[in-house]
């Protein structure tokens, strides 16, 4: 007989940013990919030696963001191991003090959670067949919502299954009904600056998925999901 999982246990902090959209502070943010990173990894500074390639992971950081338009607002959720300090950001950009939260949250088999996140939903593609010595082929986004479903289905993990998927993907320790889940795509966001190039197709998913393996979700809510988690995808939140 299959013993149950174990619980586990997911703290982190949240810092909510409501920033004013017609800031130029904010403004530059929102065309410019690589100064949005720029704006949340500055709220950072001093936890790790300047120039580490992996300071964003060794602090946890993960963000998303949203805005609406008609109310001018940019909404930043930043989350992270250590607490972040934002008074760099300027005061008439800020329409509200940032909210700081602690997150602290035990996951047990079967806990239903609703969850939101923004994706960069990638596929490895190769010109020639492929083979086992072969490097990751090149990535190619997904751009329609149904393939985009089908991209979050394949990292399910159906109560049982083991924590990697096929072809190496990483579940992330919940299931749901993927008809059920509603996927909205999101404007691609690229920069212009150092990163020229650089450019991030995006898509938002919304719903419900059950607990399966407690540690498995507590993982990925620690490292996120899929790529271009340092330009404010694969954060996945839930409540």
């Amino acid at each position: 007989m299959t013993r149950p999982a174990a619980p586990a246990r997911f703290i982190a902090t949240h810092s909510v940013l409501t920033l004013d959209a017609r800031h130029p502070f904010a403004a530059k943010s929102l065309v410019d990919t690589q100064d949005m990173h720029r704006t949340v990894m500055n709220g950072f500074r001093g936890w790790v030696e300047d120039g580490e390639a992996d300071a964003r992971s060794q602090m946890g950081i993960l963000s998303t963001w949203s805005v609406d338009l008609k109310a001018a607002a940019l909404v930043i959720v930043v989350q992270s191991r250590v607490p972040g300090d934002w008074s760099r950001i300027p005061r008439a950009a800020l329409t509200s003090q940032p909210r700081i939260i602690t997150v602290d949250r035990t996951f047990r088999p079967g806990d239903v959670v609703e969850f939101r996140t923004v994706v960069n939903p990638v596929r490895s593609v190769h010109k020639e067949a492929p083979s086992p010595d072969r490097g990751r082929g090149k990535l190619v986004a997904h751009t329609r919502p149904d393939h985009v479903k089908e991209w979050f289905a394949h990292r399910l993990q159906p109560e049982g299954e083991p924590r990697s998927g096929p072809k190496g993907i990483v579940r992330i320790g919940a299931t749901a009904d993927p008809a059920e889940l509603a996927v909205r795509m999101l404007p691609t966001v690229s920069s212009a600056g150092s990163h020229k190039g650089l450019r991030i197709v995006r898509a938002e998913l919304r719903g419900k998925l059950t607990v399966t393996d407690p540690q498995a979700l507590a993982d990925t809510l620690a490292q996120g999901i899929g790529h271009a988690r340092a330009y404010s995808c694969g954060l996945l939140l839930t409540r």
